[in-house]
């Protein structure tokens, strides 16, 4: 005996029966008449149901003429995922360093809580080339690494460029490579055809450091020595260029005559890439004019005439060209003369050339002269010598790790 269901089936789904009253076909739901919508109410079009829920939450479902509400479906909003440069987020960083750089690693560790100190084991095979291990490196994968480099000689590049290499390896979010002074490039000439700019060669080397899981590497340098040294770098790194003015202006601003400074600049290249940085203090310009075999070193513009006069450059070698300046500048009335350059390089201990005045005037010496710490190894020379005083990077480079 067959069921309802069975002997109706298309009755279920919607199937054409006959009319008994026309005896034409019509639909087992029959479409409703304008007039039958008027009187039942009108369909909507944001109140789409097709057997979910409401959208008020509730699953049940007002009837009309057709016998089906349609009501609008309600997405819920998608979740996105909080990102590490987000504004107001702080990104978790593993610092690691090399040996010269442990004391500063330590410092912007201590500026900042969401940097970690990490280790390498630096050691040498007996045929002298490094023999290095990377502590829990399991531990680093998914995290943002940063590595302290320092490149104070050529005898020390190669076993930090193994390590710049493999980090990235190591399936890490980023990775972040802090070369504070960046070194060739300093000396160079390039005027005779054979001439080779090693700059150019070391740009590229880390120009090719490996991609990391995020993306390329970030480069942090300050203070580069040739402006056209950050056209070197390829598109598979992203250099950051930073500066130590900033902490030098916050060290003037400490100063008890901080109202009664003058900048000066040793030569025009100076005082095109600083001057904008100190335009709101009076400047003094000099430059180098040939005399015979000699260079000597004048006063191109501005007057020192009972100012504390700061004398300002990226880095300096042998010092010869700040103390004629710092000559000059106490023939024309300075009251005091101070100096200040992101890099102390001074190769075969040329800082001992450079003596405090111990307040007898510009003629004696410096009252202060201010580095960074980006040559570690001319930090621990002159820290405890007047008149040197160092200026930490360390606030920076914490700063410059959560870009």
């Amino acid at each position: 005996m067959a069921t309802a269901a069975s002997a109706t089936p298309g009755a279920a789904f919607g199937a054409k029966t006959p009319s008994p009253a026309t005896g034409h076909a019509s639909a087992a739901f029959p479409r409703p008449s304008p007039r039958a919508a008027s009187a039942h109410g009108r369909l909507h079009a944001n109140s789409l149901h097709l057997g979910g829920v409401s959208a008020t939450g509730s699953s049940s479902v007002v009837g009309n003429a057709s016998g089906i509400h349609l009501a609008a479906p309600v997405l819920a909003p998608l979740a996105v995922p909080k990102m590490s440069g987000a504004v107001g987020a702080h990104k978790s960083v593993l610092l690691f360093h090399c040996e010269e750089m442990r004391e500063l690693a330590e410092q912007v560790v201590a500026r900042n809580d969401d940097i970690e100190l990490r280790s390498i084991s630096w050691r040498t095979f007996a045929d002298g080339f490094p023999n290095l291990f990377i502590s829990n490196a399991h531990t680093i994968r998914g995290r943002h690494v940063a590595f302290l480099a320092s490149f104070s000689s050529p005898s020390v590049i190669f076993e930090q460029l193994s390590i710049i290499y493999a980090l990235p390896k190591l399936f890490i979010s980023s990775f972040t490579l802090i070369l504070p002074f960046f070194p060739t490039g300093t000396s160079e000439r390039m005027e005779d055809e054979g001439d080779v700019a090693t700059a150019f060669t070391l740009a590229r080397i880390l120009s090719n450091i490996p991609i990391s899981r995020g993306g390329p590497s970030s480069l942090v340098i300050f203070d580069i020595h040739a402006l056209q040294e950050r056209f070197y770098f390829g598109d598979s790194v992203l250099p950051c260029f930073e500066s130590g003015i900033p902490l030098l202006k916050s060290r003037l601003q400490e100063l008890p005559d901080s109202d009664n400074i003058t900048i000066a600049f040793p030569d025009d290249g100076a005082w095109k890439r600083f001057y904008k940085q100190l335009q709101h203090f009076p400047m003094v310009v000099c430059n180098k004019v040939r005399e015979g075999e000699q260079r000597i070193v004048r006063i191109k513009e501005g007057d020192p005439r009972g100012r504390h006069v700061v004398i300002v450059d990226d880095l300096v070698q042998s010092g010869g060209t700040l103390i004629e300046c710092q000559k000059v500048l106490a023939q024309h009335g300075a009251a005091k003369v101070s100096a200040y350059v992101t890099h102390g390089i001074f190769p075969n201990k040329s800082w001992e050339k450079f003596q405090p005045d111990n307040g007898e005037g510009p003629e004696h010496g410096l009252s202060h002269f201010w580095i960074t710490d980006s040559c570690p190894l001319t930090v621990n020379a002159v820290k405890d010598r007047q008149p040197f005083e160092i200026l930490s990077l360390a606030g920076p480079i914490a700063s410059a790790l959560q870009i």
